[in-house]
């Protein structure tokens, strides 16, 4: 492990819909831009995306991992990975989204320190957490 790591933000939740309903939201474009963003996301290792992050602009992603219907993972911009883990619990399912990268001395393509942006995104994530939830419980 290298020196100045800061912890991964991981939000973990039970959703009232079944596993292949929510790998739907994750796993495709179309459920990614419902709740997350818009993009040109497919479920294929190694395929190149894009995330429109609005006033930031297109954010460049890459698939890295592919486990239908429990484990997907991509790194997203220059520094993070972003992986959603999904458990079947008897028709509803546990969701665990993890977003890692995190450094003390490294700063976004934007400028800002990771140190204060972690912040800024666990709090965004927790609300995406409750955001995919209503999406895939409607």
């Amino acid at each position: 492990m290298a020196n100045g790591l800061l912890p991964d933000i991981r939000h973990t939740g039970v959703f009232n819909a079944p596993i292949d309903k929510v790998w739907k939201a994750v796993a495709t474009s179309d459920g990614l831009a419902a709740w997350f963003m818009p993009n040109d996301f497919e479920p294929v290792v190694g395929h190149e995306f894009h995330l429109n992050a609005g006033p930031y602009g297109m954010s460049p992603c890459k698939v890295t991992e592919i486990d239908p219907p429990h484990r997907l993972s991509f790194d997203w911009g220059k520094d993070w990975q972003l992986t959603f883990e999904l458990k079947d619990m008897d028709g509803k399912t546990e969701v665990t989204i993890i977003h890692s990268g995190w450094s003390e001395d490294t700063v976004t393509e934007f400028g800002q320190p990771h140190t204060i942006i972690r912040g800024n995104m666990d709090k965004g994530w927790e609300g995406l957490h409750r955001k995919l939830g209503t999406f895939v419980e409607g």
